[in-house]
């Protein structure tokens, strides 16, 4: 049956910015598909994996953050959760920082701040990850993308870049690493209503001006990119590789 190639039952999934937001929404889809799931969070996200507990899944919270972690950090990271939960399926790189300045005002501490832990966190850990998976032959690494993996912004250099740089490597290790049996794809959110965008939100007119925008006539919501990350770690998408899937109510057609 066709709804049997979503589940995700005797696998473990690693989900990064675990703890709240889009995070926690991909967090819980994998959960409800019936995979276990190790939480990666500054605080290491123990709401949300009473949460996953309730669904009669396994969690287990890790404490890390990528503004201090070292690779070897986070290789240590993936180690510690094969060797807990048994196997390492499904990887997340969903957390990321935005830091707000026009280019000639953004400081070198910023943009250094937001490829960390926006792009540098997400080689390591697939790097990592992918060494198991291909032993497997087997696995799906997801990366969250943006609509500033296609577009430029305003006022935020670093985090365009940084998105630009996912939607690089989604492709650059689908074409290593697909022959190994790994699927690698990315998500490129639309506009959230999350922390990161509780400015523009706040702007009346800047958020008038987005939602003209967008033909859904809406703010995305975490539980938008559910069906997406589902897809995309199961066999239901193993065949997609590569690819950067719009979750974006319409914005990229408009």
């Amino acid at each position: 049956m066709i709804l049997d190639s979503f589940r995700l039952d005797g696998t473990v999934a690693l989900v990064t910015g675990a703890g709240r937001g889009l995070g926690r929404g991909l967090a819980l889809a994998l959960a409800e598909a019936g995979a276990d799931i190790a939480l990666l969070d500054r605080s290491g996200a123990p709401e949300v994996a009473e949460e996953v507990t309730a669904l009669g899944r396994r969690a287990m919270p890790v404490a890390c953050d990528f503004l201090e972690a070292s690779p070897s950090d986070l290789r240590a990271v993936v180690a510690s959760v094969v060797a807990e939960l048994g196997s390492l399926d499904v990887l997340v790189n969903n957390a990321g920082i935005i830091r707000r300045a026009p280019a000639l005002e953004h400081s070198a501490q910023d943009w250094d701040d937001v490829m960390r832990v926006n792009l540098d966190a997400v080689f390591h850990l697939s790097q990592a990850a992918a060494a198991g998976m291909a032993e497997a032959g087997r696995g799906s690494i997801v990366n969250i993308a943006s609509m500033l993996s296609y577009q430029g912004g305003i006022n935020v250099p670093s985090y365009t870049a940084s998105k630009h740089g996912v939607m690089g490597l989604t492709r650059a290790f689908a074409n290593e690493w697909a022959a190994s049996g790994i699927t690698v794809n990315a998500i490129a959110p639309g506009y959230m209503a999350t922390d990161n965008t509780a400015p523009l939100r706040a702007d009346a007119e800047r958020s008038a001006s987005i939602l003209a925008r967008i033909p859904a006539a809406r703010w995305g919501v975490p539980e938008d990119l559910q069906g997406a990350v589902v897809l995309l770690a199961s066999r239901a998408g193993a065949y997609i590789n590569g690819a950067t899937i719009p979750v974006d109510g319409g914005w990229l057609a408009r």
